[in-house]
């Protein structure tokens, strides 16, 4: 993995002022529908691939290309997608939609959503306390459902990457009907 480069919302805010810089969120459609720095377009972390360096970087390698989620964590990792595909000058800011809002820095609102990060923690506790449940009252066997969700859990941190956050990001619930995002075809 490569060192990736971090940027403060109070810089960018200034860069963008002077030199027009674009920022990418990673964030599903809802999330950035529901608040979003208003100089950031949407590319979610699930449609990141190597078809995207062109449109980010309009053709010049050098560019730099600015990415932000909602902490820091998402756009971290998509900066590691795009530097593994060649895009070579990718930073990520730091914090986050979370920092550039706390400095008091432009933002959009629109409807309300429950962020990704509160889904997984719904689900996951609902399948633990489900399997519980199933697992004294009808067959023990039904443990099984919390143990998975455990070491899911646990995989989940050890690796940063979250199957059951990959999941819910694709429900419906997480799109924005309207929204045409860029989808990179698979190539065989």
């Amino acid at each position: 993995m490569s060192e990736i480069k971090t940027i403060k919302p109070e810089e960018l805010a200034r860069l963008h002022k002077e030199q027009g810089v674009e920022v990418v969120d990673v964030r599903t459609p809802a999330e950035f529908r529901e608040v979003h720095a208003t100089i950031a377009r949407n590319v979610p972390l699930d449609k990141i691939c190597a078809e995207h360096i062109e449109e980010l970087t309009h053709g010049n390698a050098d560019a730099q290309v600015y990415i932000i989620c909602q902490s820091g964590n998402r756009s971290s990792r998509a900066c590691q997608k795009l530097i593994d595909a060649g895009c070579v000058n990718v930073i990520s800011v730091e914090g986050g939609t979370k920092a550039w809002e706390a400095l008091g820095l432009p933002v959009e609102r629109g409807k309300k959503t429950i962020s990704l990060e509160r889904q997984v923690r719904i689900a996951a506790g609902f399948l633990v306390f489900t399997g519980a449940m199933l697992g004294m009252f009808v067959n023990p066997w039904f443990s099984g459902i919390s143990a998975f969700v455990g070491a899911g859990l646990m995989f989940a941190g050890i690796t940063d990457t979250c199957g059951m956050a990959m999941v819910l990001a694709k429900m419906p619930w997480n799109q924005v009907s309207g929204c045409e995002q860029k989808q990179c075809q698979k190539t065989a």
